[in-house]
């Protein structure tokens, strides 16, 4: 024999000397006489109270799941029963872990190479309390006091292949959450399918992506609260967690209840060892879609209550900060539908949420608790802290601009119809919001509203305290036919409503930024007609008073309405407020108070024409937006054309309104501009003494 050839003999028989004394140790060491050493050694390492109180044992048996020459080869299998791990000294309770019984499977071979492989845990009768203090503090953080600089890192490496368990109780206590839960895990007896909780199609996609899913093995029930809200629940596990295998999926399945939130899910978890990826589908529902904010950090309106159904993907240690996608879902909130995609990223400085909405029918009732307008029955329902007055028109609830920084939000939203009600549809609506360290924007904000457009900017700067804000608006061509079709004289109307606005104030409210606001507001109607009946349509009964007290109940033509109103420290002042009719021309002077919603208006009329026009005396308009009051003035006019006797000053206006008369389509002239050009001119029409 060779010296090479000898010396490869003596290291194989050398090699198979070690291995057959290490099992014939290993079969016939009693184990027990080394437990007061682990639990020793442990519980140094870890700085808390370690025991194995019940019999520590080897077997040795084969795993003919294993297949190959595994199959065939006995394997040692290690058993310790009545575990337990204790708290560390800063908590009362003394035991933090229990396990009734650890069972787990070694690979002697990988141990000449320092590995220590375990391809497989089971651990049976699991029960936890982890705890969290006010101070941060918590039990499942281990300190092994400062790292020696020095000192080599191991050569040695654990690998856990997978972690199997059995019914068993968790219980967790967060002070700095305010959460305390307890969770309970019990055995099926019979398993369930995973395509026969998310569906067949759904199944096969996971199976094509990954390896094919295991079935739900156990059945939880969770009980608590979380974040101070009840919460309540149930679901179904995988009986395997995978650590090392991170395309293995898990499957998860829950019906949870948070307050008045509702989330059910079904799909998977994959790389469960460092929370890798979620495939799950999801239905969510609540009373409000601001409620969701206190459980999950991202910052969504007040709505009417909501459902949705769709499907969520996570990514949780992508490089930008971990990714969720729910994508293609589908839903309503309050009588409206909506679709779409959102994406949120756990970025920094700030996380961001994206993405496009779609709703194909949204009623304007639905958009109201945006600003706080809904009643005070909905605010309750869905948790609105602010209960609107009686006396109070101007919704009063505040934004909560304090969530505003939070995050940031890049999300477009098109409404295809929008019904304020059924004779009434708005054609489209269209915005982009954007939310930035606090600023708020709708940039724009569109309808299509009675063959016109409703263009408005909106900016709200939640960072200042109060709220500073700014509303710029354009309504352009808006056709009085469309806009009361149910009003017989307007059927046949050339007529169109043209305006602007340009308010900013300061307050977290509509009340209180419309309180104090600066800007002005100007608004040109031609060719149109008014009576009480179109009052009614509209819902002003004080209008209806006016109406009929200057007109009776005839129906009459309005050739312009014509509006310059500037607006100081919320206190509204009409520059021009004129309507010229076929029978009058009737000046609206005084004020509209938004800090203290008070109307004190004073309105004129003065005839024209060959007709009679009887009233003699002016209308006024008092009283609380809410309940604003209507009479006729004492005194008679003292000069017949008086109403109209200020056209120095309002020479100016007229300049103005004459700027948002639309080119004339050919068929009937603008009936607005006679009357600006008059204005202009410093004239006034032509009136009957």
């Amino acid at each position: 024999m060779t010296r090479p050839a000898k010396i490869i003999t003596g290291t194989l028989a050398s090699l198979a000397l070690v291995l057959a004394l290490l099992v014939i140790f290993i079969a016939t060491f009693d184990w027990n006489r080394a437990r007061p050493f682990l639990n020793d050694k442990v519980s140094q390492a870890l700085q808390r109270p370690f025991s194995i109180n019940g019999d520590l044992a080897v077997h040795w048996r084969r795993e003919p799941e294993d297949g190959g020459w595994r199959a065939w080869v006995p394997w040692p299998h290690f058993t310790a029963e009545d575990l337990t791990l204790g708290n560390p000294e800063w908590l009362k309770e003394p035991r933090m872990v229990a396990l009734r019984q650890v069972d787990f499977r070694l690979s002697p071979l990988p141990l000449l190479a320092r590995r220590i492989v375990i391809p497989r845990i089971d651990l049976k009768q699991p029960s936890a309390s982890l705890k969290r203090l006010a101070d941060g503090r918590a039990n499942w953080t281990f300190d092994f006091g400062p790292a020696d600089e020095q000192a080599e890192p191991s050569q040695w490496v654990l690998d856990i292949g997978a972690i199997g368990f059995d019914q068993g109780q968790i219980a967790f206590d967060d002070a700095t959450l305010k959460t305390s839960v307890q969770v309970r895990i019990d055995s099926l007896g019979k398993p369930i399918p995973f395509s026969d909780i998310v569906g067949k199609s759904t199944a096969e996609r996971v199976r094509k992506e990954n390896a094919a899913p295991q079935d739900y093995a156990f059945a939880l029930k969770v009980t608590g609260s979380y974040k101070g809200e009840a919460l309540s629940g149930e679901g179904r596990i995988g009986g395997l967690l995978a650590l090392q295998d991170a395309s293995q999926p898990f499957p998860v399945q829950a019906d949870m209840r948070i307050a008045k939130t509702r989330a059910i899910i079904a799909g998977t978890l994959t790389d469960p060892r460092n929370l890798g990826a979620l495939d799950l589908r999801l239905k969510l529902s609540g009373a409000s879609l601001g409620n969701l904010y206190p459980l999950t950090g991202v910052t969504l309106p007040d709505t009417p209550p909501y459902q949705t159904d769709g499907h969520l993907f996570a990514r949780l240690h992508e490089p930008g900060g971990a990714l969720f996608r729910y994508e293609g879902f589908n839903g309503r909130i309050g009588d409206s539908d909506i679709h779409g995609d959102l994406s949120f990223v756990a970025s920094q400085p700030r996380p961001k949420l994206s993405g496009k909405l779609v709703s194909n029918q949204l009623l304007f009732k639905d958009l109201a608790p945006l600003i706080g307008a809904d009643s005070n029955a909905q605010q309750k329902a869905r948790g609105g802290a602010a209960r609107q007055p009686g006396d109070k028109v101007l919704p009063v609830e505040e934004f909560r601009t304090e969530r505003w920084r939070a995050m940031d939000a890049d999300v477009t939203f098109a409404g295809k119809r929008i019904v304020q009600s059924a004779e009434l549809p708005f054609t489209d609506l269209a915005s982009h919001v954007l939310l930035e360290d606090g600023l708020l924007r709708l940039e724009p904000l569109s309808f299509g509203v009675a063959g016109g457009k409703l263009d408005m900017q909106v900016r709200l700067d939640g960072r200042s305290a109060p709220m500073q804000g700014r509303v710029r608006l354009s309504a352009r061509n808006l056709k009085l036919k469309q806009l009361f079709p149910t009003f017989e004289p307007m059927k046949t109307s050339f007529g169109a409503l043209n305006g602007d606005a340009d308010l900013s104030g300061r307050g977290n409210s509509v009340a209180a930024l419309l309180g104090t606001s600066n800007g002005e507001l100007k608004l040109l109607i031609n060719d149109g007609a008014v009576s009480r009946g179109l009052m009614e349509i509209a819902g002003l009964n004080v209008g209806n008073y006016v109406v009929g007290k200057l007109f009776g109940d005839n129906e009459v033509k309005i050739n312009c309405a014509a509006t310059d109103v500037g607006i100081k420290d919320g206190l509204a002042t009409p520059r021009l407020f004129v309507f010229d009719t076929e029978n009058a021309v009737i000046n609206v002077t005084g004020t509209a108070n938004f800090a203290t919603e008070q109307l004190d208006l004073k309105i004129n009329p003065e005839s024209k024409g060959l007709r009679l026009f009887s009233l003699r005396s002016p209308l006024y308009v008092r009283g609380s937006f809410a309940k604003p009051s209507a009479g006729v003035q004492a005194v008679p006019l003292a000069l017949r054309g008086a109403g109209m006797v200020a056209l120095g000053v309002v020479a100016g206006p007229a300049v103005g309104l004459l700027a948002l008369i639309a080119p004339s389509s050919g068929d009937e002239p603008n009936r607005c501009t006679p009357l600006l050009e008059q204005m202009r001119a410093g004239k006034a029409p032509k009136t009957v003494k």
